[in-house]
């Protein structure tokens, strides 16, 4: 890309401090503003003889400077005052120049030195010898007006190297590490915007910052580039991959097998925003048709559920019927009728086939409850007539009759302590039979 602009001084740039010369010092109106004095009268400086020849009084005293022939002395004279005041304006401008430092300072120098030295030969009249110290002044100061310039121009280039360089390193991390790409690259036009305001700099410094601009801006550009194409490959492999999905949900959007017809279509849906995006208008017409097929299977799907519910709920009032006439199952007053009526029971509720699911548990939990009530009184029945629990409690109280007949052996014998023993086992063995007794009759 080329370079824009090459190094120059800024039309704005800070002027060097002004030097003024000798004489009264100007205004600020001065530093703008030439004022071009008012014409001198040139016969308090010098006159012109009859016979037409010129004088000039200078501090070293009359000098001749020439020969009016044109008219008579005092049109002479006028026109030798005319020619100083033209020097003289000549000798403004320079102190002006040099006090607004809008000029070269050494140029400036030049000037005044040259008519300095034509001054002494100068066919003029007027006050040569102030002009001449005034072009004395103007010499003097100009080198230090050029070292003050000089000084501010490294000052100016310094500081605009400086902004070239930030501009520069910006450049290069945007270069290496930015990916929000339409803001960079927005930047990095800024960047090149206010490049191009800036001056002064030096000529080979300016080129190798530039070469980093325009290779931090070339090596954005490749990536920015390489990402999008990167992008459109993604976009293009999403687009056949949403393809491949479209076909199959439209396949599918006739199924009838709700249920694992269902889990497919979840399944399709991760797919699809597993893709990624493809491009926009293929994108939002595929999207389109693979909702299209979604909403026909699931509107066929809902419609038969619909209807399934109805059923249902006629399902659920004849289960209604059947609990509320199993109310008058009573097992405890007739345990074989209340099997019989819990099994026509069981009968009729599988017939009566499916309900809607809110109601499931409620219902269920109200059946569980009578079978629970039957169940419970047939097995209280079985334990009151158990055989082996009747014949366990008569086997305890044999024994205990068999320990207390032992025991007033014992006594009778005067065994005392047998006796004791005897009977602690008697009463040991009477508690079991009790406690089994108990079990039988609680039951």
């Amino acid at each position: 890309m080329p370079k824009p602009g090459g190094p120059s001084p800024r039309a704005d740039a800070p002027k060097p401090h002004a030097v003024k010369p000798t004489g009264p010092k100007p205004g600020p109106a001065h530093l703008h503003t030439v004022v071009v004095p008012a014409a001198s009268d040139p016969s308090l400086f010098g006159r012109v003889d009859e016979d037409g020849t010129a004088w000039v009084k200078t501090a070293d005293g009359e000098r001749q400077i020439g020969s009016w022939q044109a008219g008579d002395a005092t049109e002479g004279l006028a026109h030798f005052g005319r020619r100083f005041d033209d020097l003289a304006t000549e000798v403004t401008l320079l102190e002006a120049r040099l006090a607004s430092g809008t000029g070269d300072a050494r140029k400036t120098k030049a000037a005044a030195t040259a008519i300095a030295d034509a001054l002494p030969t100068a066919a003029v009249i007027g006050d040569v010898d102030s002009l001449a110290r005034r072009l004395a002044a103007i010499v003097e100061h100009s080198d230090e007006a050029a070292a003050h310039a000089k000084e501010e121009k490294d000052r100016v280039r310094h500081e605009h190297t400086e902004r070239k360089e930030k501009l520069c390193a910006e450049a290069e991390q945007i270069s290496t590490e930015s990916t929000q790409w339409k803001t960079a690259g927005d930047r990095l036009r800024e960047i090149l915007d206010e490049w191009k305001t800036i001056r002064g700099v030096d000529r080979k410094v300016d080129d190798a910052l530039w070469k980093r601009y325009s290779k931090a801006r070339e090596g954005f550009n490749r990536r920015r580039g390489a990402h999008f194409a990167e992008l459109d490959r993604e976009r293009a492999a999403a687009k056949t991959r949403k393809e491949e999905l479209v076909a199959k949900a439209e396949e599918l959007s006739q199924s009838t097998e709700w249920g694992p017809t269902s889990a497919t279509f979840r399944d399709l849906l991760v797919e699809w925003k597993a893709a990624g995006r493809a491009p926009r208008e293929a994108d939002d017409a595929l999207w389109k048709r693979f909702k299209g097929a979604q909403d026909v299977f699931f509107a066929a799907r809902n419609a038969e559920a619909s209807e399934r519910d109805s059923e249902f709920e006629e399902n659920a009032k004849v289960k209604e019927s059947l609990l509320a006439k199993a109310a008058h199952i009573d097992p405890v007053a007739d345990i074989d009728g209340a099997r019989a009526a819990l099994r026509e029971l069981l009968e009729k509720w599988d017939a009566a086939g499916k309900v809607p699911r809110e109601k499931m548990a409620d219902l269920e939990a109200r059946l569980r409850a009578i079978e629970k009530r039957v169940r419970d009184a047939a097995d209280s029945q079985w334990r009151r007539t158990d055989p082996e629990a009747v014949a366990r409690a008569a086997q305890f109280r044999e024994r205990v009759a068999a320990f207390e007949e032992q025991a007033a052996k014992a006594t009778a014998a005067g065994k005392r302590r047998d006796a004791e023993k005897a009977l602690e086992q008697a009463k040991q063995w009477r508690e079991w039979a009790e406690a089994a007794e108990g079990a039988v009759t609680n039951r």
